[in-house]
């Protein structure tokens, strides 16, 4: 087999590479300075941290935070929801986009313009305002799914007040909000499909059902597991605002999770080492899922991130 030559300066330059990787230098430094710098915080895990010492002056107390942190009731139904919700968003936000672009990709080019703006609108909203309009629109006193509930002779349903509906709320507000967004990849990865398959499928007879299935499916198949691994990689993290902006006391036991427990015990009760631990093995946990999901995706489907 033929040893690869590298590639000389001269050679980048002509080629255009030099200018690429030029500009990956200011998005380099950002990252380095927001992103590697602020590492050695890290320290406060394994610290009893005290602001007035600062990070170097606090009482090193090794792994007593990660002890305490498993033996907590509090952080392990936390952890245990923000599995439960995330694993359930997963199971409409992987096929749902897929299907909306499908449906996108065969309707009319200027019909199909309309809806895109109308499902992209939704991500561009904050979740304060999106958690006001479910807020407004489920409440028990004059919210207008239970007020239309009332005017059917039913009785007024505590959505947000009560534990067996409250995770079902997440789940529609967030797929409400970012599935038309999450589409845009795959309607990018269908464009990047060359036409002439296509022309040759209707010369053989092909319908639009079986192109769609035969063709533009299996094309897609590597964006999917990309969006999929990168699900997992945040399946730990993606939840904070909505939470915290939906949830009460009522709902703890199923709406409580890892993100909110840490502003909880970092913001208002101040325990910041114990908090940096929660928030360093949230980290961990999420760099495993992507490892060991990117590795089975590597030797089952031949396709991954790295």
């Amino acid at each position: 087999m033929e040893k690869k030559k590298r590639m000389t300066w001269g050679q980048m330059k002509r080629e255009g590479y030099l200018e690429l990787y030029l500009m990956m230098v200011p998005v380099l430094i950002v990252l380095f300075i927001f992103k590697y710098i602020p590492m050695n915080g890290i320290l406060i895990a394994f610290e009893d941290f005290n602001i007035f010492d600062g990070i170097f002056g606090s009482r090193f107390v090794g792994f007593e935070n990660f002890a305490r942190m498993f033996a907590d009731h509090d952080f392990l139904r936390a952890l245990g929801n923000t599995f439960t919700i995330n694993l359930y968003k997963m199971c409409y936000y992987i096929p749902l986009p897929i299907i909306l672009a499908l449906l996108m990709n065969e309707v009319g080019k200027r019909f199909g313009s309309c809806i895109q703006t109308v499902v992209y609108l939704p991500h561009f909203l904050s979740w304060v305002i999106v958690g006001g309009i479910f807020v407004n629109m489920l409440s028990v006193n004059g919210g207008l799914v239970n007020e239309m509930i009332k005017s059917l002779g039913g009785s007024p349903i505590r959505f947000l007040y009560d534990s067996k509906y409250f995770i079902h709320v997440l789940a529609f507000s967030a797929m409400w909000k970012e599935v038309g967004w999450g589409s845009i990849v795959y309607l990018g990865a269908i464009g990047a499909i060359d036409q002439e398959i296509y022309e040759a499928a209707r010369v053989d007879g092909a319908s639009r059902l079986q192109q769609m299935f035969r063709i533009t499916v299996p094309n897609l198949t590597p964006t999917i597991v990309l969006m999929t691994l990168m699900s997992l990689s945040n399946i730990l993290g993606n939840s904070f605002e909505q939470v915290l902006i939906m949830y009460n006391p009522a709902v703890y036991d199923v709406g409580d999770v890892i993100n909110t427990y840490v502003y909880r015990i970092g913001v208002n009760n101040m325990q910041y080492g114990y908090a940096s631990a929660v928030g360093l093995f949230n980290g961990l946990v999420g760099f495993l899922f992507l490892t060991v999901s990117n590795a089975l995706c590597r030797k089952f489907l031949d396709r991954s991130i790295w």
